[in-house]
């Protein structure tokens, strides 16, 4: 598949990148190199292959979801500007 110098200012756009219109050209070279790659990985057998998270087989470390004050909530909090009952005062927002 071939990207053109329109479609390249279009993914430009989209992307809010600036690319001076001397640039475009080069892009669309790169845009069109990254499609057929991406054609020649659909042309791979994938069947059978099991998706991975790592190079190496092994399962992720899990522990338990507890929550918890961090240990020194007075440390935490004495970067506030404004605390009151352990815990961050700000502003009142929706009245």
């Amino acid at each position: 598949m071939s990207i053109d110098i329109e479609t390249a200012r279009k993914v430009a756009h989209l992307a809010r990148i600036a690319v001076p219109d001397a640039h475009l050209p080069d892009l669309a070279r790169e845009l069109s190199g990254i499609l057929t790659f991406m054609e020649q990985l659909n042309e791979v057998d994938v069947t059978g292959v099991e998706p991975m998270t790592s190079v190496t087989p092994m399962r992720l470390k899990r522990r338990e979801d507890v929550v918890t004050d961090g240990g020194y909530p007075e440390k935490v909090l004495s970067n506030a500007p404004d605390a009151r009952e352990g815990f961050f005062a700000v502003p009142k927002v929706v009245e």
